[in-house]
Formats: structure tokens, C-alpha cells, sequence
């Protein structure tokens, strides 16, 4: 296993689990035995690791490695279940809730699908992948070929392409994933892999990145940025952790009047989700009698190339960058002004390279200095925020559409939540999965979110 890999396995605590989560749910309820063939020839057969299980390394051997796994069983992943009364959004949250604050098992493979009935006339499915595995680009790219683009009856599975830049706009090729992540697992877990490119995409060539900081040249405000600053102040949001998660999602909120309002006032899709994020933070805090100047968020930044072929040991190549949020402003223009100076700021700096490297040196850590430094990355930030464009035309899985898609990063050390906003078919929906002890009511955090977005949609652009 390599050493990032091996970070990302080490890092798993009862409070937080290195595993990613996705969930998509449909209208009709598909034909779960075509569901699990698709499973089986796409997803198990090609690549190893989803039929190997990890052994943690003993003299002579230095670290963990893989080790197919001599009972393995797809039935032992692949799990029916009916959704508890009465079937409705609420119920498809708990589920996903206490289905995410279940260890994975690790005799087997690192990985569970759930293949969930009755969820209104239709069903879902609820993915978990652990993070040692691979990255979110890799785990989508992977995904992708679980969907096809035709209906049933004319199955043709989405062609694992290059995806281009779209500076203002959600879609492309690799963005038709369906199920569990895109950078969510680059988050860690991503993945969720970069958050919307519009705003976070550093560079055309990751690979070139990637050759800058294997030749170790030091970019050294990245660098102290990534390790010297601040820690994020303990509030309602950020504090002693239990086991149990709460999640919550939004309804879909029109993608066009985003890009529409967007355009308008110079800001791109990322800007006005991220500053809504901030305005709900505010929002929750203010109630509660808090008041701070800033926030921080992590985010997943790719540094896989999206038409480097996929290795099939996947494996985690990503870094994360931290993006300042201006809590303690007061207007929701200056808000939204400094959103998008720090996103541009961001599009400049090589502090995801940075942190890569970073990560890298803590697989190589003994296990006792790795959790102190993870301590020290996850001090820094309270929330962990995956943006992702997905297509913009329906998919299919297993001839049924999907009616829409979420996918959680995990969060690592004492963060407390994971935000996944993702954008499907000309809807955006924002995610929410927290800590539920320290967050009781997800629900609250994620209405706040809606109201911050709708208050933004109807911004004035600046003459």
C-alpha cells in the first residue's frame, strides 16, 4: 500500500470514519438483479482492490498491504433493505445517518452498497467506499461506468473521457457519476476529487504540478499556510465529537438561476454556493449567541490528470487547500466579494501541491506522529465543503434514471462536518452530514443554507 493510501487508512476513528458516502435515489425502482451484474462486471472484476482486504504489515514488512481476500463474496457487500415508514426524505437520511456511523469491516473488502426499497414509489441506493482505496476523480471515473446515458432497453455505459474546464458551468464527460463520490473521497474521501472547476482548477496539467513539487521547490506562503495557520475557534459547530452523524439535505434549487445571478454579478457557481455556506454558518451561530470573524473550510483539491489513464490499483493523488470564510461579515455582498477574491487567490497558489506532499510524509509517519499531524491539518478548519458540477442531462443505472445524487467526503480528526453540494440535470442540492451531537438538527443548518442562496439569487449586479 502506499504511504498516502496507508495515511488515509490511519486515519480512521469511531467519531470519524475514513469512508466516503454517496446516495442516489430514483423514481421507479430499478431491477436490482441487473443492479448487481452491473456491479459485478464493472466495478468488482476490474479492479483488485474491490475484491482485497487490507493486513497491516509485520516484520519484515514495513507498512499495510493488499491481500485478495480468500472469502470473497459479492452477496457479502451487496445488501437489500427496506426503507422504515413512511418512505419519505426524512427516513432515506436517517438511513444513510446510521448506515455511515457503522464501521466497515475490515476482514473484507473496504467497501458496502445498499440497494434500498420504498422510498416514496421509488428506491435508492447508498454507497460507502473507504478512503484507503482511492481518490474522488479515481472512485468517480470508476462509478461512471456504473450509469449509462440510454434508457432500458438500449444500455450503453458512459465513456470514461476526458472532462474539459468549464469555467462557469456544471457537466462534461466524467462529471455523470452517479453514485458515491467525485472528490468527495478526495476530501477525506474524498471525492468530493475537485471542488467545481470553475473556481478551484489551478492548472491545465496536474502531472506538471506534481513534477514541481517531486523537484522540491518550496512555495513557502503555501506552505505556511497549510501548516502555520490558525486554528478555527471551538463554536456550535466545532467541538467534542461522539459516533452518531445526522444528515439532511435541500430541496433542488434551479442551476440556471445560479449561473444566471452568477454571470450577472461577476461570481461563479462556486462563489455563490461557498458564500452561501458562509451566510448559513453565520446564521446558526448568530442564534446561538456566537459571533467569530472567520471560518474555515477544507476542500479537496485533484492532482489526478482527467485523461491519465486509471490505474487499476487507484490509489489517493490530492491535496487540500483551505478557504477562508468571513463569518463575522455582515453583508451578504462583502460576504460574497471576499468569497471570490480568496477562490482566486486560491486558483494562484500551489498550496494544494503543497499539502499533497504533506499527506505523503505523514504515511510515512509513525503512527502515533501521524495522528499528531492530522490533528494539526484538522484544527484548522470546521467544515469540509465538496462542490461538484455533474451532467446536466439524466443518467441511468440499471435502465432506471436517477432523480438525484448526493456524495459525502468524510471528515478527519475533531471536524465535525462534511457539506456536498452537487449539481445534476439543471438542479443544485446541498448535503449536510454532521456530527449529531454537536449539530442536532442537521435539517436547521441546511434550511439556513437555502435561505442564504435564495437571498443571494436576488442580489443586484453592481454597475
Amino acid at each position: 500500500m502506499s504511504h498516502t493510501d496507508a495515511a488515509w487508512l490511519h486515519m480512521d476513528q469511531p467519531t470519524n470514519l475514513m469512508v466516503i458516502t454517496g446516495v442516489n435515489w430514483f423514481e421507479e425502482t430499478p431491477d436490482w438483479d441487473r443492479f448487481r451484474e452491473l456491479v459485478r462486471e464493472r466495478f468488482v472484476e476490474p479492479y483488485p482492490r474491490f475484491r482485497q482486504r487490507v493486513v497491516e504489515g509485520r516484520p519484515p514488512l514495513s507498512g499495510p498491504h493488499w491481500e485478495d481476500d480468500p472469502h470473497f463474496d459479492i452477496n457479502l457487500h451487496l445488501h437489500r433493505v427496506a426503507l422504515p415508514e413512511p418512505g419519505d426524505r426524512d427516513a432515506l437520511a436517517n438511513l444513510v445517518a446510521d448506515i455511515t456511523s457503522t464501521p466497515l469491516d475490515p476482514a473484507q473488502a473496504l467497501w458496502q452498497i445498499y440497494m434500498v426499497d420504498g422510498f416514496g414509489d421509488g428506491a435508492a441506493a447508498i454507497y460507502r467506499i473507504h478512503h484507503c482505496i482511492a481518490d474522488g476523480i479515481a472512485l468517480s471515473r470508476v462509478l461512471l461506468s456504473l450509469a449509462d446515458e440510454e434508457p432500458r432497453g438500449d444500455s450503453r455505459p458512459i465513456e470514461d473521457s476526458p472532462e474539459p474546464d468549464h469555467s462557469n458551468e456544471g457537466g462534461g464527460a466524467l462529471s455523470r457519476l452517479t453514485g458515491p463520490v467525485r472528490g468527495a473521497a478526495s476530501a477525506a474521501a474524498g471525492a468530493v476529487g475537485a471542488v467545481a472547476h470553475e473556481s478551484l482548477e489551478i492548472a491545465k496539467s496536474p502531472s506538471h504540478l506534481l513534477d514541481i513539487a517531486a523537484a522540491g521547490r518550496e512555495d513557502t506562503d503555501a506552505l505556511s499556510k497549510v501548516l502555520l495557520r490558525g486554528n478555527d475557534p471551538e463554536t456550535a459547530l466545532k467541538g467534542k465529537l461522539g459516533v452518531s452523524k445526522g444528515v439532511a439535505w435541500s430541496k433542488p434549487i434551479p442551476l440556471a438561476d445560479v449561473l444566471e445571478t452568477g454571470h450577472a454579478t461577476g461570481n461563479t457557481v462556486n462563489d455563490m454556493v461557498m458564500a452561501a455556506v458562509t451566510g448559513a454558518f453565520r446564521r446558526y451561530l448568530e442564534r446561538r449567541g456566537e459571533f467569530v470573524e472567520q471560518l474555515t473550510a477544507m476542500v479537496p483539491f485533484n492532482l489526478r490528470a482527467p485523461d491519465e489513464p486509471l490505474p487499476a490499483t487507484l490509489g489517493n493523488r490530492f491535496g487540500l487547500v483551505f478557504l477562508d470564510l468571513p463569518v463575522g461579515t455582515s453583508s451578504r455582498n462583502a460576504r460574497l466579494l471576499r468569497i471570490h477574491k480568496s477562490m482566486k487567490k486560491i486558483k494562484r497558489s500551489n498550496e494544494g501541491i503543497v499539502s499533497y506532499g504533506v499527506l505523503d510524509v505523514m504515511g510515512r509517519a509513525p503512527e502515533g506522529l501521524e495522528q499528531r499531524v492530522i490533528d494539526l491539518f484538522t484544527a484548522k478548519s470546521t467544515a469540509v465543503v465538496t462542490n461538484v458540477p455533474g451532467p446536466r442531462e439524466p443518467v441511468y443505472i440499471a435502465g432506471t434514471p436517477i432523480s438525484g445524487v448526493l456524495v459525502w467526503a468524510p471528515c478527519s480528526g475533531n471536524v465535525s462536518m462534511t457539506i456536498s453540494i452537487f449539481s445534476y440535470a439543471g438542479e443544485l442540492t446541498v448535503g449536510l452530514m454532521a456530527d449529531a451531537g454537536l449539530i442536532e438538527d442537521a435539517g436547521e443548518l441546511v434550511a439556513d443554507f437555502e435561505t442564504e442562496l435564495s437571498s443571494l439569487l436576488e442580489l443586484d449586479p453592481e454597475p
